[in-house]
């Protein structure tokens, strides 16, 4: 019985060189972190010298200019050329020269492309990228000719225009709706046949809540002049021009009819899956069931 368990605990020699060499590699594992940290020297931070660095970069950052003389950090002139200008006639660069940001040349430009204008020197300071500071600079150089305004063919006071019957020329009697702008109210209005509210017009690119409140009380819509859509004659092509709906709308319309027949009303149309509630209530005012 000895001998049985001496045999199975003993160990050849050449099992203990392995246990010898095992031992000694986790050893040295265990025992290097703390070798390498009594090895190591700790840099000490000159925190002077880092705020040194740090100010430095400041200034230069605050110096930095571009080739024309334009701090980086505000690319507005350090020194305006001041000129009589008529603000509705500046360019990007002009207004730079005035002393303005680009950025706030561009947000003048952008009002400008949406069919805005400049009638009285109060209107520059209404834009909301010009500061205080810049419209008190302005001001005395500000020269919008009274002909241009007297002459401009906007509605006068208390006057309101209907938007399904005014042509462009019309519609650019709406002070804040210049040609394009009014192009675009027409080319929106003929793909719907007309509109039914004032508050379609804020479906119009361009048009976003302040635009929209500016001439929202000089419009007036005439829902009598819409113009129906056949929806038991019209085809798939001429469907597809009407904004409200889309491909798939469109063509679930034209095969339910070509499956059932002519549609009687509005809640034949809400058997199709596709038509939301909120799309039927869009649609319904332009649908001729006749």
């Amino acid at each position: 019985m000895k001998a049985r368990i001496k045999n199975y605990l003993s160990i050849t020699k050449k099992e203990w060189n392995g246990m010898v060499v095992l031992v000694v590699l986790i050893t040295l594992v265990l025992a290097a972190p703390y070798v390498y940290q009594l090895l190591r020297k700790d840099n000490t931070i000159n925190f002077k010298d880092f705020d040194k660095a740090i100010a430095q970069l400041s200034k230069v950052e605050q110096t930095q200019v571009y080739p024309d003389n334009k701090p980086i950090a505000d690319d507005k002139l350090q020194h305006p050329v001041m000129f009589p200008f008529n603000p509705n006639n500046l360019t990007v660069e002009q207004w730079k020269l005035l002393g303005l940001s680009e950025h706030q040349a561009d947000v003048i430009e952008h009002y400008k492309a949406k069919g805005g204008r400049f009638y009285r020197k109060e209107d520059v300071k209404k834009i909301y990228a010009i500061t205080a500071a810049d419209y008190i600079r302005l001001e005395p150089y500000i020269n919008i000719p009274e002909m241009e305004y007297t002459t401009s063919k906007k509605a006068k006071l208390g006057e309101v225009i209907e938007l399904n019957s005014a042509d462009s020329a019309r519609m650019t009697m709406i002070r804040g709706v210049g040609a394009s702008f009014a192009v675009r109210i027409i080319r929106y209005r003929n793909r719907l046949g007309g509109f039914y509210s004032k508050e379609q017009l804020k479906e119009i690119y361009g048009v976003d809540s302040a635009k929209y409140a500016e001439i929202k009380d000089v419009v007036s819509v005439n829902p009598s002049k819409v113009k129906k859509i056949d929806i038991n004659t019209i085809s798939f092509d001429q469907l597809r021009i009407f904004p409200y709906l889309g491909y798939k709308q469109v063509n679930a319309i034209i095969q339910y009819r070509t499956q059932h027949g002519n549609y009687e009303s509005i809640n034949d149309m809400r058997n199709i899956a596709i038509l939301d509630e909120g799309i039927l209530r869009k649609i319904e005012p332009y649908l001729n069931f006749k």
